[in-house]
Protein backbone atom coordinates (compact mmCIF):
# COMPACT_ATOMS: atom_id res chain seq x y z
CA UNK A 1 0.00 0.00 0.00
CA UNK A 2 1.44 3.50 -0.95
CA UNK A 3 2.14 5.54 1.95
CA UNK A 4 0.25 9.20 2.09
CA UNK A 5 3.86 10.78 0.91
CA UNK A 6 3.89 8.75 -2.38
CA UNK A 7 0.44 9.27 -3.18
CA UNK A 8 0.68 12.77 -2.98
CA UNK A 9 2.67 12.93 -5.77
CA UNK A 10 0.32 11.52 -8.18
CA UNK A 11 -1.37 14.22 -9.79
CA UNK A 12 -3.14 12.06 -12.60
CA UNK A 13 -6.73 12.73 -12.72
CA UNK A 14 -6.81 16.10 -10.80
CA UNK A 15 -8.47 18.95 -12.26
CA UNK A 16 -6.41 21.70 -12.10
CA UNK A 17 -7.36 25.89 -12.89
CA UNK A 18 -5.19 27.90 -14.60
CA UNK A 19 -6.12 31.72 -15.12
CA UNK A 20 -3.64 33.40 -17.84
CA UNK A 21 -3.09 30.13 -19.29
CA UNK A 22 -2.86 31.78 -23.39
CA UNK A 23 0.68 32.48 -22.90
CA UNK A 24 4.18 33.01 -21.10
CA UNK A 25 4.33 31.13 -17.33
CA UNK A 26 0.55 30.29 -18.02
CA UNK A 27 1.14 28.53 -21.04
CA UNK A 28 3.92 27.11 -19.52
CA UNK A 29 2.00 25.49 -16.46
CA UNK A 30 -0.73 24.57 -18.38
CA UNK A 31 1.48 22.14 -20.35
CA UNK A 32 3.13 21.01 -17.40
CA UNK A 33 0.21 19.42 -15.59
CA UNK A 34 -1.10 18.28 -18.88
CA UNK A 35 2.18 16.21 -18.71
CA UNK A 36 1.05 15.43 -15.23
CA UNK A 37 -2.27 13.31 -17.05
CA UNK A 38 -4.07 16.66 -15.13
CA UNK A 39 -7.20 17.44 -16.46
CA UNK A 40 -6.82 21.49 -17.60
CA UNK A 41 -9.08 24.41 -17.20
CA UNK A 42 -7.89 26.88 -18.85
CA UNK A 43 -8.75 30.50 -18.68
CA UNK A 44 -7.22 34.01 -20.18
CA UNK A 45 -9.64 36.64 -22.22
CA UNK A 46 -8.35 36.27 -25.93
CA UNK A 47 -10.44 33.33 -27.61
CA UNK A 48 -7.37 32.59 -30.13
CA UNK A 49 -4.88 32.29 -27.59
CA UNK A 50 -7.01 30.09 -25.62
CA UNK A 51 -7.83 27.63 -28.02
CA UNK A 52 -3.71 27.33 -28.74
CA UNK A 53 -3.39 26.20 -25.03
CA UNK A 54 -6.04 23.93 -24.86
CA UNK A 55 -4.97 22.52 -28.06
CA UNK A 56 -1.23 21.96 -26.61
CA UNK A 57 -2.90 20.06 -23.80
CA UNK A 58 -5.16 18.09 -25.86
CA UNK A 59 -2.06 17.18 -28.20
CA UNK A 60 0.08 16.59 -24.98
CA UNK A 61 -2.57 13.76 -24.10
CA UNK A 62 -4.36 15.59 -21.32
CA UNK A 63 -8.40 16.21 -20.92
CA UNK A 64 -8.38 19.97 -21.26
CA UNK A 65 -11.08 22.99 -21.53
CA UNK A 66 -10.99 26.69 -22.30
CA UNK A 67 -12.90 29.42 -20.67
CA UNK A 68 -12.85 32.83 -21.75
CA UNK A 69 -12.16 34.95 -18.13
CA UNK A 70 -11.80 38.00 -17.52
CA UNK A 71 -10.32 37.43 -13.82
CA UNK A 72 -11.27 41.54 -13.14
CA UNK A 73 -14.76 40.70 -13.50
CA UNK A 74 -16.10 38.56 -10.14
CA UNK A 75 -18.92 36.76 -12.61
CA UNK A 76 -16.77 36.01 -14.77
CA UNK A 77 -14.16 33.71 -12.29
CA UNK A 78 -17.48 32.58 -10.45
CA UNK A 79 -18.47 31.00 -13.89
CA UNK A 80 -15.12 30.25 -14.71
CA UNK A 81 -15.54 27.71 -11.41
CA UNK A 82 -18.71 26.65 -12.49
CA UNK A 83 -17.24 25.03 -15.63
CA UNK A 84 -14.95 23.29 -14.07
CA UNK A 85 -16.82 21.53 -11.61
CA UNK A 86 -19.41 20.84 -13.90
CA UNK A 87 -16.21 19.23 -16.04
CA UNK A 88 -15.16 17.15 -14.20
CA UNK A 89 -16.81 17.17 -10.91
CA UNK A 90 -14.59 19.15 -8.47
CA UNK A 91 -11.31 21.46 -8.42
CA UNK A 92 -8.33 19.85 -6.93
CA UNK A 93 -5.89 22.92 -7.62
CA UNK A 94 -6.24 26.32 -8.84
CA UNK A 95 -3.25 28.36 -10.27
CA UNK A 96 -4.19 32.31 -9.95
CA UNK A 97 -2.08 33.76 -12.34
CA UNK A 98 -3.20 36.22 -14.75
CA UNK A 99 -1.76 39.48 -14.54
CA UNK A 100 -0.69 42.86 -15.86
CA UNK A 101 1.64 45.15 -15.41
CA UNK A 102 2.63 49.45 -16.29
CA UNK A 103 5.49 50.75 -16.46
CA UNK A 104 6.07 54.53 -16.79
CA UNK A 105 5.85 57.74 -14.49
CA UNK A 106 3.02 57.07 -12.19
CA UNK A 107 1.16 60.67 -13.32
CA UNK A 108 1.76 59.80 -16.93
CA UNK A 109 0.00 56.55 -16.78
CA UNK A 110 -3.90 56.96 -17.07
CA UNK A 111 -5.65 56.65 -14.37
CA UNK A 112 -7.74 53.85 -15.84
CA UNK A 113 -4.98 51.66 -17.08
CA UNK A 114 -3.71 52.28 -13.33
CA UNK A 115 -6.98 50.96 -11.75
CA UNK A 116 -6.82 48.29 -14.07
CA UNK A 117 -3.70 47.01 -13.04
CA UNK A 118 -5.02 46.89 -9.89
CA UNK A 119 -8.24 44.58 -10.77
CA UNK A 120 -6.42 42.13 -12.70
CA UNK A 121 -3.79 41.44 -10.68
CA UNK A 122 -4.95 42.03 -6.73
CA UNK A 123 -8.69 41.86 -7.71
CA UNK A 124 -8.01 38.83 -9.89
CA UNK A 125 -6.55 36.92 -7.45
CA UNK A 126 -9.10 38.02 -4.74
CA UNK A 127 -11.37 36.85 -7.01
CA UNK A 128 -10.09 33.56 -7.40
CA UNK A 129 -9.53 32.84 -3.83
CA UNK A 130 -13.10 34.00 -2.93
CA UNK A 131 -14.86 31.67 -5.35
CA UNK A 132 -12.43 28.84 -4.81
CA UNK A 133 -12.20 28.02 -0.93
CA UNK A 134 -15.77 28.07 -0.12
CA UNK A 135 -15.30 25.05 -3.02
CA UNK A 136 -12.02 23.37 -1.28
CA UNK A 137 -14.23 23.51 1.93
CA UNK A 138 -16.74 21.91 0.80
CA UNK A 139 -14.82 19.39 -0.88
CA UNK A 140 -12.24 19.22 2.34
CA UNK A 141 -9.73 19.34 0.60
CA UNK A 142 -8.13 21.28 -2.54
CA UNK A 143 -4.45 24.04 -3.51
CA UNK A 144 -4.89 27.38 -3.99
CA UNK A 145 -1.35 28.37 -5.88
CA UNK A 146 -0.49 32.30 -6.45
CA UNK A 147 2.42 32.82 -8.74
CA UNK A 148 3.05 36.16 -6.95
CA UNK A 149 6.48 37.06 -8.06
CA UNK A 150 9.81 38.62 -6.74
CA UNK A 151 7.47 42.06 -6.82
CA UNK A 152 5.62 40.86 -3.29
CA UNK A 153 8.53 41.64 -1.57
CA UNK A 154 10.96 43.94 -3.91
CA UNK A 155 8.82 47.16 -5.68
CA UNK A 156 9.37 47.35 -9.71
CA UNK A 157 10.81 50.51 -10.39
CA UNK A 158 8.33 53.18 -12.24
CA UNK A 159 6.10 50.19 -12.23
CA UNK A 160 4.69 51.80 -8.44
CA UNK A 161 0.89 50.56 -8.89
CA UNK A 162 2.06 47.03 -10.11
CA UNK A 163 4.40 46.98 -6.76
CA UNK A 164 1.20 47.86 -4.87
CA UNK A 165 -0.72 44.59 -6.14
CA UNK A 166 2.21 42.17 -5.51
CA UNK A 167 2.73 43.81 -2.28
CA UNK A 168 -1.03 43.37 -1.88
CA UNK A 169 -1.51 39.82 -2.70
CA UNK A 170 1.07 38.74 -0.61
CA UNK A 171 -0.54 40.27 2.12
CA UNK A 172 -4.22 39.06 1.44
CA UNK A 173 -2.73 35.32 0.76
CA UNK A 174 -0.40 35.42 4.07
CA UNK A 175 -3.72 36.51 5.70
CA UNK A 176 -6.16 33.63 4.42
CA UNK A 177 -3.26 31.18 5.09
CA UNK A 178 -4.21 31.99 8.80
CA UNK A 179 -7.53 31.23 7.90
CA UNK A 180 -7.12 28.09 6.39
CA UNK A 181 -5.11 27.12 8.78
CA UNK A 182 -7.53 24.57 10.58
CA UNK A 183 -8.32 22.77 7.38
CA UNK A 184 -5.67 19.90 7.49
CA UNK A 185 -6.35 19.46 3.54
CA UNK A 186 -6.88 22.83 2.06
CA UNK A 187 -3.46 24.66 1.37
CA UNK A 188 -2.78 28.42 0.18
CA UNK A 189 1.00 28.28 -1.61
CA UNK A 190 2.94 31.56 -2.85
CA UNK A 191 5.44 31.08 -5.54
CA UNK A 192 7.98 34.23 -5.50
CA UNK A 193 9.54 33.98 -9.05
CA UNK A 194 11.79 36.47 -10.68
CA UNK A 195 11.79 37.77 -13.79
CA UNK A 196 10.70 35.72 -16.76
CA UNK A 197 11.91 35.24 -19.85
CA UNK A 198 7.94 35.03 -21.09
CA UNK A 199 6.13 36.99 -23.24
CA UNK A 200 4.84 39.05 -20.48
CA UNK A 201 7.28 41.77 -20.81
CA UNK A 202 6.26 42.48 -24.56
CA UNK A 203 2.53 42.32 -23.76
CA UNK A 204 3.29 45.08 -21.23
CA UNK A 205 1.76 48.59 -21.01
CA UNK A 206 5.22 50.82 -21.44
CA UNK A 207 4.69 54.40 -20.54
CA UNK A 208 8.46 54.99 -20.15
CA UNK A 209 9.45 55.51 -23.60
CA UNK A 210 11.57 52.82 -23.17
CA UNK A 211 10.99 49.14 -25.35
CA UNK A 212 12.61 46.35 -23.06
CA UNK A 213 13.41 43.22 -24.09
CA UNK A 214 13.68 40.37 -21.59
CA UNK A 215 17.05 40.66 -19.78
CA UNK A 216 18.95 37.24 -20.54
CA UNK A 217 19.46 36.33 -16.37
CA UNK A 218 16.11 36.05 -16.81
CA UNK A 219 14.41 32.64 -15.62
CA UNK A 220 12.90 30.06 -17.48
CA UNK A 221 9.15 29.72 -17.52
CA UNK A 222 9.06 26.41 -17.80
CA UNK A 223 11.50 25.95 -14.54
CA UNK A 224 8.34 28.06 -13.00
CA UNK A 225 5.45 25.84 -13.93
CA UNK A 226 7.86 23.15 -12.49
CA UNK A 227 7.44 24.74 -9.14
CA UNK A 228 3.96 25.02 -9.53
CA UNK A 229 3.58 21.47 -10.04
CA UNK A 230 5.81 20.93 -7.55
CA UNK A 231 3.46 23.09 -4.84
CA UNK A 232 0.70 21.02 -6.40
CA UNK A 233 2.96 17.80 -5.26
CA UNK A 234 4.51 19.39 -1.99
CA UNK A 235 2.38 22.54 -0.59
CA UNK A 236 4.28 24.69 1.19
CA UNK A 237 2.83 28.32 2.24
CA UNK A 238 5.89 30.07 0.87
CA UNK A 239 8.59 29.46 -2.06
CA UNK A 240 11.59 30.90 -3.78
CA UNK A 241 12.22 28.99 -7.22
CA UNK A 242 15.56 29.54 -7.05
CA UNK A 243 19.13 31.08 -6.43
CA UNK A 244 18.52 34.13 -7.90
CA UNK A 245 15.07 35.14 -6.41
CA UNK A 246 15.90 34.45 -3.06
CA UNK A 247 19.61 36.42 -3.46
CA UNK A 248 17.71 39.39 -4.89
CA UNK A 249 14.97 39.21 -1.60
CA UNK A 250 17.36 39.37 0.22
CA UNK A 251 19.97 41.81 -1.07
CA UNK A 252 16.65 44.07 -0.96
CA UNK A 253 15.38 43.52 2.52
CA UNK A 254 19.15 44.40 3.34
CA UNK A 255 19.70 47.53 1.37
CA UNK A 256 16.56 48.47 0.41
CA UNK A 257 16.68 52.13 -0.31
CA UNK A 258 20.55 51.40 -2.18
CA UNK A 259 18.71 49.19 -4.32
CA UNK A 260 15.72 51.25 -4.99
CA UNK A 261 17.04 54.49 -5.93
CA UNK A 262 19.58 52.57 -7.96
CA UNK A 263 17.44 51.36 -10.27
CA UNK A 264 15.22 54.15 -10.13
CA UNK A 265 18.15 56.29 -11.35
CA UNK A 266 19.12 54.16 -13.94
CA UNK A 267 15.82 53.91 -15.17
CA UNK A 268 15.10 57.75 -15.37
CA UNK A 269 18.70 57.77 -17.62
CA UNK A 270 17.45 55.71 -20.07
CA UNK A 271 14.17 57.17 -20.53
CA UNK A 272 15.77 60.63 -21.16
CA UNK A 273 18.20 58.65 -23.79
CA UNK A 274 15.27 56.63 -25.69
CA UNK A 275 11.75 57.87 -26.04
CA UNK A 276 9.15 55.87 -28.07
CA UNK A 277 5.36 56.31 -28.10
CA UNK A 278 3.22 55.49 -25.16
CA UNK A 279 1.73 51.67 -25.45
CA UNK A 280 -0.83 50.21 -23.68
CA UNK A 281 -0.08 46.64 -24.05
CA UNK A 282 -2.44 43.70 -22.76
CA UNK A 283 -3.96 45.82 -19.75
CA UNK A 284 -7.15 46.95 -21.11
CA UNK A 285 -7.80 44.31 -23.68
CA UNK A 286 -6.04 40.48 -24.18
CA UNK A 287 -2.58 39.78 -25.52
CA UNK A 288 -1.73 40.82 -29.11
CA UNK A 289 0.47 37.82 -31.05
CA UNK A 290 2.73 36.37 -30.29
CA UNK A 291 1.06 33.93 -27.99
CA UNK A 292 3.64 31.40 -26.94
CA UNK A 293 6.09 30.79 -23.79
CA UNK A 294 9.06 32.53 -24.25
CA UNK A 295 9.76 36.15 -25.14
CA UNK A 296 12.92 37.98 -26.68
CA UNK A 297 16.18 38.75 -25.03
CA UNK A 298 18.07 41.53 -25.06
CA UNK A 299 20.98 39.25 -25.03
CA UNK A 300 21.88 35.66 -25.51
CA UNK A 301 20.92 33.34 -22.57
CA UNK A 302 24.07 32.92 -19.89
CA UNK A 303 24.41 29.92 -18.47
CA UNK A 304 23.28 29.23 -14.85
CA UNK A 305 27.01 29.87 -13.55
CA UNK A 306 27.41 32.78 -15.14
CA UNK A 307 23.48 34.41 -13.70
CA UNK A 308 25.32 33.46 -9.55
CA UNK A 309 28.61 34.94 -10.40
CA UNK A 310 26.44 38.60 -11.68
CA UNK A 311 24.39 38.37 -9.03
CA UNK A 312 27.77 37.85 -6.55
CA UNK A 313 28.78 40.39 -8.81
CA UNK A 314 25.99 42.73 -8.20
CA UNK A 315 25.92 41.84 -3.96
CA UNK A 316 29.44 42.81 -3.82
CA UNK A 317 29.45 46.14 -5.62
CA UNK A 318 25.77 47.38 -3.19
CA UNK A 319 27.93 46.24 -0.07
CA UNK A 320 30.84 48.00 -1.10
CA UNK A 321 28.58 51.02 -1.70
CA UNK A 322 26.73 50.95 1.74
CA UNK A 323 30.29 50.65 3.29
CA UNK A 324 31.44 53.66 1.62
CA UNK A 325 28.40 55.61 2.34
CA UNK A 326 28.38 54.54 6.05
CA UNK A 327 31.92 55.75 6.38
CA UNK A 328 31.47 59.30 4.56
CA UNK A 329 28.77 59.74 7.01
CA UNK A 330 30.68 59.37 10.54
Amino acid sequence: MESQHQLSKNLAGKTVVITGGSSGVGRATAEAFALEGCTVVIAARGKEALEETVNLCRDLGAIALGVQTDVSIAEEVVNLAKEAVQFNGRIDIWVNNAGVMASGKFEEIPMELNEQVIKTNLFGYMHGAYTVLPIFKKQEEGILINNVSIGGFMPAPYSAVYSSTKFGIRGMMEGLQGEISDFANIHICNLFPQIQRSTGNAHSAKFSGLDFKVPPFAADPRDTAANIVQLAKQPRKGLFPDVQSLVIKNLYMLFPKAIMNTASATMRVMMRIKQGKPNPGNVMSSSSKPHRIYGETSLPVPTRKTKLALLAGVGVGLCYMIIKNNASKK
